[in-house]
Order: structure tokens, then sequence, then C-alpha cells
């Protein structure tokens, strides 16, 4: 049980999400059928607040003496990842939001997409729609790799 509780809580830590998520929980043989859920929940979980709050915390803290940096780093990221969404997808923003999360590369998951969305001012629940499918490919593309690693290794079934 602990597993899946670390698990979840991995799925929520920006940069690493579902990513290492899944990867962390087939490693310690927990049941896929249980995993997956938990997961793409703890990794959804701050996505309302990230659409609605953190641009708005990130602005503000941006100036800040101590976390002005960070903030900005956060901020220049979102920037950067709403830039090239919108210059790659044109219409098909919502697919690009998707394929932006979904595609299992570094600073490409909820967090950032989320993020980006909130700075390109795209419509809450079709970013949240969005956002959650990529999440579930992103998994999928995980669990598949992780379970061929741990195959080849001689790990688990």
């Amino acid at each position: 049980m602990i597993n899946y509780l670390i698990s979840f809580f991995i799925a929520m830590v920006p940069l690493v999400e579902i990513r290492l998520a899944i990867p962390y929980g087939l490693a310690k043989g927990l049941d896929p059928m249980i995993l997956y859920p938990v997961c793409i929940l703890g990794n959804m979980l701050p996505v309302p607040l990230i659409f609605f709050f953190a641009r708005k915390v990130l602005e503000w803290g941006k100036d800040k003496k101590i976390i002005g940096k960070f903030f900005s780093f956060c901020l220049n990221k979102g920037h950067k990842g709403g830039a090239k969404l919108q210059e790659k997808a044109g219409r098909g923003l919502y697919w690009a939001l998707f394929l932006f999360v979904g595609i299992p590369l570094p600073g490409t998951g909820a967090w950032t997409g989320t993020l980006a969305s909130s700075i390109l001012d795209m419509d809450f629940k079709k970013s949240v729609l969005a956002v959650m499918a990529g999440v579930v490919l992103a998994g999928t593309i995980m669990g598949l790799g992780t379970a061929g690693v741990l195959s080849l290794i001689g790990i688990g079934g």
C-alpha cells in the first residue's frame, strides 16, 4: 500500500510526474490496473491549481529576492512551451497540447502543459481533457517501456 502512495506523490512532482511514478510502481511489482489510475490521479490533481493560480503566483514572485530566479525560470518555461505549442499547432492547439504532454520528454508533462495553456488563455475544460489524455498516453508509453526493460533484465513477469 505504501508504494501506491509513494507512486501517487511522485506523480505530483513537477518535471518527473507520471514519467517516474509508473516505472517506480512497476519496479516495485505493483498491479498496473491499480497503479495507473493512482498515478493519473496524482498527476492530474495539481492541474486546476496550476491553471488558475500558478501564473499569478509566478508573476508575483518573479521579482522577489530569494525565489525570483526560480519563478522566472518557471514562467519562461511556460512561455516557451506555449509559444512552441502555438507555433506548431495553429488551429489544432488542443491536439498539440495532448501530444506535448503525452510524449514523455523532459519538461513536457502536465505541469508545463497546464502552465502553457494558462499563459495562452486556453479554455480550461478543453485544456484539462487534452492534458489528461496526454498523461494517459505518457503513462502508457512509460509503462510499456518499463515493462520491456524489466523483462530484459529479468525483473517481474
